[in-house]
């Protein structure tokens, strides 16, 4: 038996990686339903300043395809407690590289109150999606 019924996490998920992969396999061990948050290029664009390498479609294709999940929806806003209002699940997970964050600080104390837990999963060290663009760059620069 999972400890958790409904469980909700979210991402950009460009240049989909294994650090991807293992946040989700880790909340699909946790919660008997996964439910993904894929970023829109719009809200992208508003806090990252610039547009994924991925369309919003494709990425959510791809996260689609992985068996840990159940449902994929469009992440339109950061605000997750919105995100609760509307899908009312029971844990949120994270990585853990958004620990101590003003924006999960606040959440945390929001989803106390209505008895969501945030997780937080340890971060794969050395992979990231801004650390594979740099590397394609590099790349292209010796090439």
């Amino acid at each position: 038996m999972k400890p958790y019924k409904i469980g909700y996490t979210t991402g950009v998920f460009d240049l989909f990686h294994v650090g991807h992969l293992n946040i989700l396999k880790r909340a699909k061990e946790q919660c008997d339903y996964l439910i993904v948050g894929v970023s829109t290029d719009e809200l992208v664009m508003e806090y990252k300043s610039k547009k994924p390498v991925i369309p919003q479609q494709e990425r959510v294709e791809i996260v689609n395809s992985i068996k840990y999940v159940d449902l994929v929806v469009h992440q339109t806003n950061r605000n997750k407690f919105f995100a609760w209002e509307e899908l009312k699940f029971d844990v949120l997970f994270v990585g853990d590289d958004w620990k101590g964050d003003s924006l999960f600080v606040e959440m945390e104390k929001k989803f106390n109150h209505v008895g969501v837990e945030i997780i937080y999963f340890p971060y794969t060290s050395g992979v990231s999606s801004t650390g594979l663009k740099e590397k394609i760059r590099y790349k292209k620069s010796v090439v």
